[in-house]
Parts: C-alpha cells; structure tokens; sequence
C-alpha cells in the first residue's frame, strides 16, 4: 500500500466512525481534522444551530509568501445524512477484499475531504493552500456561511479558487442548482379520532398539496422554468409530508409539509415562490421559507474551469444537487471537483473506493501548485 493511499484510508475511517449526522454536534469530527493538520494556521468558527446544538467550521491554512497569499482553497463537509435503511453499521468503516470502504459518510464526504487533507498537508510548505471545512451543508448551508460571513483568515488570506470536493468522479462541474426550502403546517386538534371532537390537520393540508402537485406537473412541462444546460432540465420540486408520529386513531394536531424547490441560475424562481405562497393563503396554512445562496455557475471558459479541464482531461458539466458553493462562491469562484462517484451518496449502503480517494491527492496538488503560480 502506498503512502498516500495508507493515509488517505486511515484518515477517511478514522472520521466515518465518528458519527455526525446534521442534527448532532460535529465537534468530535472537528478535532480529528484539527489534529491532522499539524503546522496549519487554524480558526474555528463556533456557533450553535436552531436547535441548539454546537457546531464548529474549520478555516486552516499555510504556504504562501509569510505564511499567506491567494491560492487554492479546498472545501468539504463533516456532517452527514441520517442512517435512514441502513442494515449494517454505519459507522463501521469496514474495509471489504476489493479496497472499498463502507460507512455512512464514507463518499459524501469524508472520503473527499480527507484525500483534500492529504493533499494539503504533504504539498510543499512554500505552495499556499486553505481549507475550508463545513457543516451543516446536508441541511441548511449555516456553516459555509459562517465562513464566508464571519472568516476573519479567510479574508486575510483571499484564496484564488476553491474547489468544493464533492463526489464528482474528478469530473469539473462549473455550476449546479441552489434550493429554497418550503415549510407549510396545518393546525388541528388532537382527540381520539372516533369522538368526533378533535380536527384532523391533514384535511386542512390537502387543498395545499392538491395545488403542490400541480406545481410539480408545471415545472416539468413548461420549458420557460427549465435549464437545457441541466439533465433533467426541469427543476426538483420535491415533497415529505410529516404527521410527527400521530397514530391513526388520532386526529391529527399538526401536518407539516416540507418541499426542496432546485434551480438554477437561468431560471427565476419569482413564478414558483408567487405560487406556492397563493396556495398557502388560499389553503390557511402557515408557511415559511429558507433560501440558500444564489446558484453558482461559472462560464465554460473561466480560468479556474479552463485550469480543472486541463489538469483532468475531462469537459466540465452541470449538475442537478447543491452544495456549499451557492455560499462558498462570496469568496471565491468555485468549481464542484471530488473523488467518487455520487451514486451510492444518501443510500444505506454508501461506500467509496480508497484508491480513487488516493488518485484524488497528486490532482488537488497541482492544481494547488498551478493557481499559485
């Protein structure tokens, strides 16, 4: 096993067994990425989330001219999706007979952001390189804005570029969709449901949803909201409908309706944010939006586009999911650049391949070393 692979395999199930689901406090995760970079400059950026657990954003940097200057900027998070289907441990980190890695995390995005780890720390100190690692990313975006909002090293240092390591299969993807969060709740009254006494929610919600689904036909229909530059072209207008456990002999108390509206940035979302709030009022429910940044997309000839296609030998893409670019992009351009492939991302049998985590570090290297030159 070489060095790097050893590292980059050692480092990536040191942090899947460390378990971070979004809704639990990522400190842990965050001091195992502390204690990998060794002769870092390194600011943590602490807040606490909506619902009142501590959170933590690592900036870290070295190289340059005094310690500073520009360069590349790579970029991750530490937080992950919950364990929804999974059979086996997900937290195991176990390694089958082919070198792959299984484990909640392992490709979105440990996997990643440890091959960008190794990269960094083993570069020559003289190149210069950040790291900008996140949380929160899986859910509302609030720790790539703490750092492009409250990072006083990050605007000390100004990175050139910054590569978001996703899973791409080391494909460039030059811009992908950003979402608004829809939230809508219906009010009853909880009783037993054969009483007649209570009000079920639900049937206070359904006149929302009925006007939901047209919403989704239209988005798939309408050529004047979709993207041709995007497979598919229409956006995701995707709905989870909750009943917070309410057994079915229950009249239900509260429905609550949440949607993940994505699009990108040649489509104006004016027309699906007048229309889901109509519904709302006509309906009687109350709803509530969050909004993430605007969708990033650089042009095909950017020079930090240009840079990632001649370092890959691949076109770069467009891609339908989001990621902390649409707040990372304040900072710097962006390109969404990362070992593995998305596909078994969210799945209950995620899992990576560490020799393509390793293949992952000599490319984040150069294009480190271009961008300072």
């Amino acid at each position: 096993m070489s060095e790097t692979l050893r590292a980059v395999t050692d480092l990536t199930a040191d942090l899947v067994r460390l378990d971070s689901r979004s809704s639990l406090s990522n400190l842990p995760v965050a001091d195992q990425i502390e204690a990998a970079l060794a002769g870092f400059e390194i600011e943590r950026l602490d807040y606490t989330d909506a619902a009142g657990v501590a959170k933590r954003c690592l900036v870290a940097h070295r190289g340059g001219r005094g310690g500073k200057g520009g360069g590349l900027a790579l970029s991750g998070h530490m937080d992950t999706v919950p364990d929804t289907g999974w059979q086996e441990d997900p937290w195991s980190a176990r390694i089958d007979g082919e070198g792959v890695l299984h484990g909640l995390g392992s490709t979105d995005m440990k996997g990643p952001v440890a091959a960008a780890i190794v990269a960094a720390t083993t570069l020559p100190a003289d190149v210069p390189v950040t790291l900008l690692i996140t949380t929160d990313e899986e859910t509302t975006k609030a720790g790539a804005r703490q750092i492009a909002q409250h990072s006083a090293l990050v605007r000390q240092v100004k990175p050139a570029g910054i590569l978001v390591v996703e899973p791409t299969s080391l494909v460039p993807v030059r811009g992908h969709r950003a979402h608004i969060a829809f939230t809508a709740v219906a009010t009853g009254v909880q009783a037993h449901s054969s009483t007649g006494k209570g009000r079920n929610a639900n049937w206070d919600l359904v006149p929302f949803l009925m006007a939901m689904r047209d919403i989704h036909e239209r988005l798939r229909t309408d050529t004047s909201l979709q993207d041709s530059d995007y497979d598919p072209p229409f956006s995701d207008f995707n709905l989870v409908v909750d009943n917070h456990g309410t057994a079915v002999n229950v009249s239900v108390p509260v429905a609550t309706a949440r949607i993940k509206f994505r699009y990108s940035a040649k489509v104006d979302p004016t027309p699906i944010l007048d229309a889901v709030r109509a519904a709302a009022e006509r309906a009687g429910v109350m709803l509530t939006e969050a909004r993430e940044g605007h969708p990033p997309e650089l042009p095909a000839d950017h020079p930090l586009v240009r840079l990632c296609v001649e370092a890959t030998g691949k076109a770069p893409v467009t891609a339908p999911f989001g990621t902390d670019a649409s707040e990372l992009q304040a900072i710097a351009p962006c390109v969404v650049l990362g070992p593995s492939d998305i596909g078994t991302a969210h799945t209950p049998h995620e899992a990576v391949r560490l020799d393509a985590l390793a293949e992952a570090v000599p490319l984040f290297q150069r294009l480190a070393t271009r961008l300072a030159g």
